[in-house]
């Protein structure tokens, strides 16, 4: 199953950009925050804004790149062993830390033993400790370059959970990050930015990272090139949009990493702004309940997608931003082809055949939406309209956030839009539905083959062989219809036009490395 392989990680011969070779840094670049980070310690205690801050300042042997592949960072290559229980990381030439040490295999394993002591509260401890699907059991440092880990069984996922920005993608820390006594002191990583100042509810102090020694080329994701071209960032907490909306106009704020989309149309008239608008890999779309009474009809359930016009839809709550996309394979994933293209036929004609077929009489049926996260409400909103235009009977019942994710949790409904945040791998997000009702109730897909088949594209580790796998869990998705997936959500990041470089990502977060501001 598994031949010796060279992950496309090499990067011999194609030079590094190193400090003499960046040029000359001027200005300030001040980015909004909408609420203040929860902490300076990469992977620990943070939420998605702690990430973006940190993710700047510390980075891993491998990260993701803009197509959610995994591409190497401070890894210049990775060999994998047969059977897949070892894979062998080789360390780029030249790397050092924010207080000019030199980066070395030890690093890593320091590092690594620092996440996995379990008061240390590593956001992916569970990942790598056995709770999950595979066990690290050792990680060794054979000289000073190469770093090997070794696995309990085979994961197609390890370098995928490495890479994740919620785990800090396993940064490469410096001891002195620690103080004397073994509490977490500050970050000192390899990143392009360093870690100066946090000014509680206030501001987060990034300076320059001159020693940086950049890949080569554009950026790409969390990897590629990455030079830092400004001398300070600053990231700036301003809870109230509207407030951040009058500085971004006053040029008090460079930028604004994601405004509404409502917004957009205005902000594209105005010549002091620039934006940027990628679709992210997060899914929005409505859940059905296949365990109630009416809905574990999959005739009724086919009737639903067949009623919605999920292109009209998706233009209509996006502001025409958005795509359709009615796979759980995010339309940016490298995995997205042909198949997952393949998605609902909006027939009116074939929907009213099918509640027939179905028995349906009108019996009323309720969709749950919240209005926290506003294009998901929309979508609650104008599938109604579709669904009843069709004959089918659904009222909406709008709830408090927090009560709609506990119904969510419990399965408790029969319909509900609903927002996921991104995975950036296809097993994670057929993962994040699939699983049996009866001991997980939040899970949208319990079929034993929809199971099997994920559970093989988490151990498989050939691409063409998991794109099969991928290919019939999106078949299968279509035909049973758990879910009616609508489109991926939307990234749109402004800026003013001093700002050069920036560009929203479609992993949902600032990326401040090659952008520049002028004075």
């Amino acid at each position: 199953m598994h031949n010796r392989r060279r992950l496309s990680l090499a990067l011999a011969g194609l030079g590094l950009a190193t400090a003499a070779a960046l040029p000359a840094a001027a200005a300030t670049l001040r980015v909004h925050l909408n609420a203040d980070i929860r902490g300076i310690n990469p992977g620990i205690n943070r939420d998605d804004n702690t990430d973006a801050v940190m993710l700047h300042v510390v980075e891993g042997l491998v990260a993701y790149g803009e197509d959610s592949e995994v591409k190497p960072l401070l890894a210049e290559k990775v060999e994998v062993s047969p059977g897949g229980l070892s894979y062998t990381f080789t360390l780029r030439k030249g790397l050092k830390f924010h207080n000019g040490a030199d980066v070395t295999s030890a690093d890593m394993v320091w590092s690594w033993n620092h996440y996995m002591n379990a008061k240390a509260d590593w956001r992916c401890l569970s990942e790598f400790d056995g709770r999950g699907r595979v066990k690290v059991e050792t990680v060794t440092a054979p000289d000073p370059a190469t770093i090997v880990f070794k696995l309990d069984k085979p994961s197609s996922l390890f370098l995928a959970n490495l890479a994740r920005t919620d785990c800090a993608m396993t940064a490469i820390l410096h001891k002195d990050s620690l103080k004397a006594d073994g509490s977490f002191d500050k970050p000192i990583g390899t990143g392009p930015y360093k870690f100066a100042e946090w000014k509680r509810g206030e501001f987060v102090r990034l300076t320059r990272n001159e020693a940086y020694a950049s890949l080569p080329g554009a950026p790409d994701g969390y990897t590629g090139g990455k030079r830092p071209l400004v001398d300070e960032i600053r990231f700036m907490v301003i809870p109230d949009g509207a407030t951040a909306k009058a500085a971004l106009l006053r040029g008090d704020v460079d930028v604004i990493p994601d405004v509404a989309n409502a917004e957009v149309k205005e902000l594209k008239k105005d010549q002091r702004i620039g934006l940027s608008i990628t679709p992210n890999m997060g899914l929005v779309g409505i859940l059905l309940q296949t365990r109630d009474p009416l809905l574990g009809n999959v005739k009724l359930r086919q009737a639903i997608a067949a009623a919605i016009d999920t292109e009209e839809l998706v233009g209509q709550v996006t502001d025409g931003l958005g795509k359709r996309n009615n796979s759980i394979v995010p339309s940016m994933s490298s995995y997205y082809g042909p198949i997952q293209a393949k998605g609902y036929a909006y027939d009116l004609a074939a929907a009213r055949k099918l509640l027939q077929e179905a028995g349906y009489k009108g019996e009323p049926l309720v969709m749950i939406a919240n209005k926290r996260y506003p294009q998901s409400f929309d979508a609650a909103v104008v599938s109604q309209q579709m669904l009843q235009a069709a004959g089918i009977n659904v009222q909406i019942e709008v709830l408090e956030w927090a009560t709609q994710l506990d119904r969510y949790t419990k399965g408790n409904y029969q319909l509900q839009a609903f927002p996921y945040s991104a995975r950036l791998d296809p097993a994670l997000s057929f993962e994040s539905m699939t699983g049996p009702k009866a001991t997980q109730p939040r899970k949208v897909w319990d079929t034993p083959e929809s199971q099997a088949l994920l559970d093989r594209s988490m151990v498989v580790s050939d691409k063409a062989e998991r794109q099969k796998l991928f290919d019939e869990l999106h078949q299968r998705f279509i035909a049973e219809v758990p879910m009616v997936m609508l489109y991926n959500g939307i990234d749109a990041g402004a800026y003013g036009k001093r700002v050069k470089g920036y560009k929203s990502s479609i992993l949902s977060k600032p990326r401040l490395w090659e952008v520049t501001v002028a004075d």
